[in-house]
C-alpha cells in the first residue's frame, strides 16, 4: 500500500461519520482563506480526495460521486486537509480554478448574505 493510501486509511479510522455514513467537508480557498462551499463525503470520497489530489464529494440527491470541475472545468486541487477536534467535520484547503458555486459565484456563501445583529464587543467582556 502506498504512503498516501496508508495515510488516508489512518485518517478514515479517526473520522466520526454521521448515521448516514457522511461527514461535512468545508472547502476553503488556500490563498485567500475564503470559505467556498460545504459538501458531503462518505469514506470513499474522503479516500479519493486524500489520495488523488482533487476534491470528490458524495451527492446526497443523486446518490453518486462527483468530482468538482469534471463537467464545469471549475476544479478544486487539494492543498491540505484537516479534521476538527471532534473528528466529525473535514476542512479541505484548495486551489480553486474558476467559480466554486454552481451558480457561477466565487463561493456558495456569496449568493445569499444575511444581516445578523453585530455586537461591537462580546457581552462577556463588557463588565
Amino acid at each position: 500500500m502506498s504512503e498516501s493510501k496508508q495515510g488516508a486509511e489512518a485518517a478514515l479510522a479517526r473520522i466520526r461519520f454521521d448515521a448516514a455514513g457522511l461527514i461535512p467537508a468545508i472547502i476553503q480557498e488556500d490563498e485567500s482563506g475564503d470559505v467556498l462551499m460545504l459538501g458531503w463525503m462518505d469514506a470513499e470520497a474522503v479516500r479519493r480526495t486524500l489520495t488523488e489530489g482533487r476534491v470528490t464529494f458524495w451527492s446526497r440527491s443523486r446518490q453518486e460521486y462527483w468530482r468538482k470541475g469534471d463537467t464545469s472545468g471549475h476544479a478544486q486541487y487539494v492543498r491540505s486537509a484537516a479534521l476538527d477536534c471532534d473528528g466529525d467535520t473535514l476542512l479541505v484547503r484548495v486551489h480553486q480554478v474558476g467559480a466554486a458555486c454552481h451558480t457561477g459565484a466565487h463561493a456558495c456563501f456569496d449568493v445569499d448574505p444575511l444581516e445578523p445583529v453585530v455586537l461591537e464587543e462580546s457581552p462577556e467582556r463588557s463588565s
